[in-house]
């Protein structure tokens, strides 16, 4: 259990840092890296943390994911707590990572919405749900598929979500990446939205999967 929470909190920091750092990068170097950019290296951070650590921890890095799981009872409730607690301390620390390489920034490359709250909100809740039913979708193919392809799926998915809503929402999906940000810079203002709609979002994709009746998906 130590090496997969230890995994949980790693993979975490690396998705938060790296993501983080290229918005706050991007705003400091007058859009060098650009939106689309910023999108698909959230989209490659977080198919390297699959790939890293997924045979591991199974990679969730995110809270929203792990809920979703032990919710289709593909995963021990026991485990839900010491996870979420590393997901949301290694956020934490790779924001801090980004604070003191960046103390000047005012957001840290929080997830702040443009638009209405009932916007942010619903966006929030379809992009988890379709990123959570690709994980049920990708995850329960045969074992011999290997990791690659579950990696590179959701990677793309991450990256393909975070182009199109990210100007809207910021593109969370995953409280854990919003929670440090926003702790950090003290932007906590909208930060129930990117906590609640996520864990609401990857909750009905169970629902989701168990009306497309995948074997071994959702029980």
């Amino acid at each position: 259990m130590i090496k997969k929470i230890l995994s949980e909190f790693i993979g975490t920091y690396g998705l938060v840092f790296a993501g983080t750092s290229a918005i706050v990068f991007n705003d400091l170097s007058g859009g060098q890296i650009t939106h689309a950019g910023i999108s698909i290296i959230f989209g490659l951070a977080v198919t390297a943390m699959i790939l890293i650590f997924g045979k591991i921890s199974g990679a969730h890095i995110n809270p929203a994911v792990t809920i979703a799981l032990w919710l289709a009872r593909r995963f021990r409730g026991i485990a839900v707590f010491p996870y979420i607690s590393s997901q949301i301390l290694g956020a934490l620390t790779g924001s801090l990572s980004v604070y003191l390489l960046f103390s000047g920034h005012p957001t840290l490359g929080a997830t702040l919405p443009t638009g209405t709250v009932s916007e942010t909100f619903l966006l929030e809740i379809f992009l988890t749900f379709a990123l959570m039913l690709t994980i049920f979708q990708t995850t329960t193919r045969p074992a011999d598929q290997g990791i690659i392809i579950p990696a590179l799926s959701i990677g793309a998915v991450v990256a393909i979500e975070a182009f199109f809503a990210g100007p809207l929402t910021g593109a969370s999906m995953n409280p854990a990446r919003s929670i440090g940000p926003a702790v950090l810079s003290g932007h906590i203002q909208t930060l129930w939205i990117y906590i609640f709609a996520p864990v609401l979002g990857a909750s009905l994709a169970v629902w989701g999967c168990r009306c497309l009746k995948t074997n071994g998906c959702c029980r």
